[in-house]
């Protein structure tokens, strides 16, 4: 699970910056510092991502960090979230998780999913806080309700029965939400569930389709498991090539 949000984590970094360089192009950099040393929340913002991706300036994740800050502390919330992936990745601060935590749970309180999703992670795994499954159950949902990448995590603790009771019906119904939104693991994981019947009628054609959906985003359990079913004919017809080269992949 650590693999999987670290991939969460660096790709909406990616976006969040990339965003915020594309509306601050326009704008040369002094005037943008003026906005922000004025108490422009969103100029501070802007012109963090153009130090975190060296867009216009010499790349400096420590300036960067020091804007997301000045964001953070005018109540940007995204300010906040981005603020608390440099200090969980000691990207132009020194590391620290409790400091994470904290930004985190600034950007949650705001109504950011993922600042709340990315919280239940940390509770999840005891970082930077006190192990608890049930608080990281409770901030999955959050994140979920928002539409966030919280519906995965939160249906592998009903399927494991971690801080919450196991119902697999439960699980099949948050992977479904998950996979629907583009979330490759849960399209694996739910295809899993229906080759074996778990919280939904078995059914090999629907798991070769959810295995096929995953593994062309890039999952490499989806392109193992879509090998498996084409080297014993479930759900497609028997290719022993072709699941080879799903191995492959």
């Amino acid at each position: 699970m650590k693999t999987v949000f670290t991939i969460i984590f660096t790709i909406l970094m990616s976006l969040n910056v990339q965003n915020v360089s594309a509306q601050s192009r326009g704008g040369d950099i002094k005037s943008l510092q003026q906005g922000c040393d004025a108490g422009n929340a969103q100029t501070c913002f802007d012109l963090s991502g153009m130090y975190y991706l060296g867009e216009g300036v010499k790349q400096d994740y420590s300036k960067a960090a020091e804007l997301f800050t000045k964001a953070c502390d005018q109540g940007h919330t995204l300010g906040c979230y981005n603020l608390g992936i440099m200090y969980r990745d000691g990207k132009g601060v020194k590391q620290g998780y409790s400091k994470a935590a904290e930004l985190f749970t600034k950007a949650c309180d705001k109504g950011y999913g993922w600042g709340c999703s990315d919280l239940g992670n940390m509770y999840q795994d005891g970082i930077g806080v006190k192990q608890d499954y049930s608080k990281a159950a409770e901030l999955y949902t959050k994140a979920c309700d928002k539409g966030y990448a919280g519906c995965y995590n939160l249906g592998l603790m009903y399927y494991k029965g971690d801080g919450v009771k196991q119902d697999y019906f439960k699980a099949a119904e948050l992977y479904t939400q998950a996979c629907d939104k583009g979330a490759a693991s849960s399209c694996s994981d739910l295809g899993f569930m229906y080759v074996n019947g778990e919280g939904v009628k078995q059914n090999s054609f629907k798991a070769a389709e959810l295995f096929t959906k995953a593994c062309d985003k890039g999952n490499g359990a989806g392109c193992s498991n879509l090998g498996v079913m084409y080297e014993n004919g479930l759900g497609v017809t028997a290719n022993k090539q072709t699941a080879l080269r799903y191995y492959g992949k």
